[in-house]
């Protein structure tokens, strides 16, 4: 498996220019039963609302869209429309510091959990930043982590993270205490070969996304297998390096894959809706992971392009407040 430096540096490409440094932009109509493009922000840089190479999205029942800036260590968070809110950490190995957060989720009460692959750690902090508490280090013990790339909540609030190197997912309560775990190194059934994503189904099933397996398989709660779909490959229904993952309320998957470009959208057994974000004027390049709002927009990581795109299944009832903005610019 590639190491993640040189993934970087596979896809360091100039950044667009974009209106106002971190601007918005929008193009398109929606159309009934699929994702197109609708807006994007953000480019590559240091300052608010910029990114370096960003990993991870989550979008809070408010309409809060938090970002893993994973090279800036920090997390970002945005309005749907995209204008910047505001911005927590730095880099560091102290409560509150990153050295490379990945996955990010929000939890039922609120609170922005961050697994940071290289701290070997998760912490986890108030909807604004502040740090409430941690837990994890370096190791193949119950509780330790190498490299946790991935996290979820369940609206149970139970805390399932990723533990990539050591090819296995870790359950916990809410405030870390180890619960259980599953998973070792290999191609049979509930085992993976750095697994790098995971996800949560209405049904309280666990959906875990594997990078050089490439599918996806799926559990119950405490990690009884129950299924798998996808395979190596660029046909429906197959991956190439897929990263991310998320389960919609209306019971469909998507899979975010770094390697062919783009996001599919399957049905809870894996059967292929569509795939999205690999045409058009706005492709995705090394997209890494995706989530959805409460009106089943899509928003994806777009991290070789350092921004977040997002994508509509239907004409929603508030455009954002940037629309104005935006065709000003043409006009």
């Amino acid at each position: 498996r590639a190491s993640e430096s040189a993934r970087r540096s596979a896809f360091k490409i100039p950044a667009l220019a974009l209106w106002a440094g971190v601007g918005v932009f929008m193009l398109g109509a929606a159309h009934a039963d699929e994702y197109v493009y609708w807006y994007h922000w953000g480019r590559e840089g240091t300052a608010a609302g910029q990114f370096d190479y960003p990993w991870d999205v989550a979008v809070s029942s408010g309409g809060r869209v938090y970002v893993t800036d994973t090279g800036n260590c920090r997390v970002q968070y945005f309005n749907l429309d995209g204008s910047y809110l505001g911005a927590w950490g730095s880099p560091g190995s102290g409560d509150g510091q990153f050295q490379e957060p990945t996955g990010i989720d929000v939890a039922p009460d609120g609170r922005i959990y961050v697994a940071d692959k290289t701290a070997n750690r998760v912490q986890y902090f108030t909807p604004e930043g502040s740090f409430l508490g941690k837990w994890g280090r370096k190791g193949g013990g119950e509780g330790e982590f190498r490299e946790p790339f991935g996290i979820a909540i369940s609206p149970d609030y139970r805390v399932y993270v990723v533990d990539t190197r050591n090819h296995r997912v870790q359950r916990f309560s809410k405030d870390g205490s180890f619960l259980n775990k599953w998973g070792v190194y290999g191609p049979d059934d509930g085992e993976f070969k750095f697994p790098e994503g995971v996800a949560i189904a209405p049904n309280r099933n666990v959906y875990v996304v594997d990078y050089m397996r490439y599918d996806v398989q799926y559990f119950t709660r405490t990690g009884s297998f129950l299924g798998k779909f996808g395979g190596k490959g660029s046909g429906p229904g197959e991956f190439v390096y897929p990263t991310g993952i998320h389960v919609a309320p209306n019971n469909e998957v998507f899979v975010v894959d770094e390697g062919c470009n783009d996001v599919e959208r399957l049905t809870l057994t894996g059967r292929p809706l569509q795939v999205f974000g690999d045409t058009g004027s706005y492709k995705l390049f090394c997209p890494t992971s995706a989530d959805l709002g409460s009106d089943l927009r899509c928003f994806v990581v777009d991290c070789g392009h350092h921004r977040i795109q997002v994508f509509k299944r239907s004409k929603p009832a508030v455009e954002p407040a940037s629309l104005g903005k935006v065709k000003a610019l043409f006009e």
